[in-house]
């Protein structure tokens, strides 16, 4: 009467980790790429602090 209970803990880590993973080279990439959309504001900012 008793039945063998399959464990699919081994799956759930895989995608804890596989999902842990892609979020945070989801989140580099956005960083990365903002960071190079406004490099050019830089410069601007250095001008105006220089102006006193």
């Amino acid at each position: 009467m008793s039945s063998q209970h399959s464990s699919d803990r081994g799956a759930a880590f895989k995608g804890l980790i596989v999902t842990a993973l892609l979020l945070f080279v989801m989140a580099f990439g956005i960083v990365k790429w903002t960071n190079a959309k406004y490099a050019a504001h830089e410069g601007g900012k250095g001008e105006a602090t220089t102006q006193h």
